[in-house]
């Protein structure tokens, strides 16, 4: 899940249409009830000031319907507690994914070159020979995707017997969609470096394809990080990348989400979160290390 409020147009132009009618208004009251909706599914806060953020992005969704009012729409998202297909879209909606390949090229360094060579020696000497990775906000994949490039080209050369499989989640179906074709515009890879992008990826219609021998490590599934349910079955798990996400969270989702993370990473496990995210007041369960321009976060 990474809801950050810069306009991604993949995936989700087929169930937004364009503003085409009058823009609808949201009293104070309703959004204080969608508000509270959205915490209590999500773990999401928004703020007073996200008011008509809200209201702009709902507004699209409700043209597309043919809705007049936000009190229509949120009657008809919550007829029985049970519409399932337009909650996604609900979700889809108000969760915005920007990423991009080899966002945080740092964290990756610091991947490659100490916290991988550390967890294959501690697999290797208990007979074992795979790393499992978590991309928990995985939003269109890119993440996933670039992990799973450092490991092939960095990692697999020196380990030929160790495997990697990355697990890619997130709460928007249409990002999931995205990461699961393995499909992206130059928007996506900007930052690539180009050998990268001559060795994993091939030309699709003018764009770039995810190449099947990186594709075939990563597997994505729509997943709510707040939900203990689902949480549950997150685990083993030795690096767990989250970042990004804490900033949208209250104090007690917070705790709660980093809860849920730290359950999930095997002893010795690394959590890694966003560069203007923090975890201190939120848990003293890690160790905090230090690498080059960026830090980590140890289960001990």
């Amino acid at each position: 899940m990474n809801p950050t409020l810069n306009l991604n147009t993949q995936g989700t132009t087929q169930n937004i249409s364009p503003l085409t009618t009058k823009q609808a208004f949201m009293s104070v009251q309703l959004f204080e009830i969608i508000r509270k909706y959205i915490y209590e599914n999500s773990g999401i806060y928004f703020q007073d000031n996200k008011k008509y953020f809200l209201e702009s992005r709902l507004q699209r969704r409700m043209n597309y319907l043919g809705l007049k009012t936000f009190e229509e729409y949120f009657d008809m998202l919550k007829i029985g507690n049970s519409n399932i297909a337009e909650r996604k879209y609900f979700f889809e909606a108000i969760t915005i994914n920007e990423t991009f390949f080899f966002r945080n090229q740092p964290q990756l360094d610091a991947l490659a070159s100490q916290i991988m060579p550390e967890i294959i020696s501690s697999k290797l000497a208990t007979g074992k020979n795979k790393i499992r990775i978590w991309s928990s906000a995985s939003s269109s994949g890119e993440e996933a995707y670039s992990t799973a490039m450092i490991f092939q080209d960095l990692i697999k050369p020196r380990y030929p017997n160790i495997e990697l499989e990355v697990a890619g989640t997130d709460i928007n179906n249409a990002v999931v969609d995205t990461a699961n074709n393995g499909i992206y515009r130059d928007y996506s890879v900007r930052n690539t470096p180009p050998y990268y992008l001559k060795k994993y990826f091939r030309p699709n219609g003018g764009a770039y394809e995810v190449l099947p021998d990186i594709k075939k490590m990563a597997s994505f599934k729509v997943m709510n990080l707040y939900d203990d349910v689902s949480m549950r079955g997150m685990f083993n798990f030795d690096v767990v990348f989250c970042a990004n996400v804490l900033i949208y969270f209250d104090q007690a989702s917070k705790t709660k989400v980093v809860s849920h993370l730290y359950n999930s990473l095997n002893k010795g496990g690394y959590l890694f979160i966003g560069y203007s995210e923090t975890l201190h007041g939120i848990s003293k369960a890690f160790k905090l290390i230090s690498y080059p321009n960026t830090v980590g976060y140890k289960k001990e």
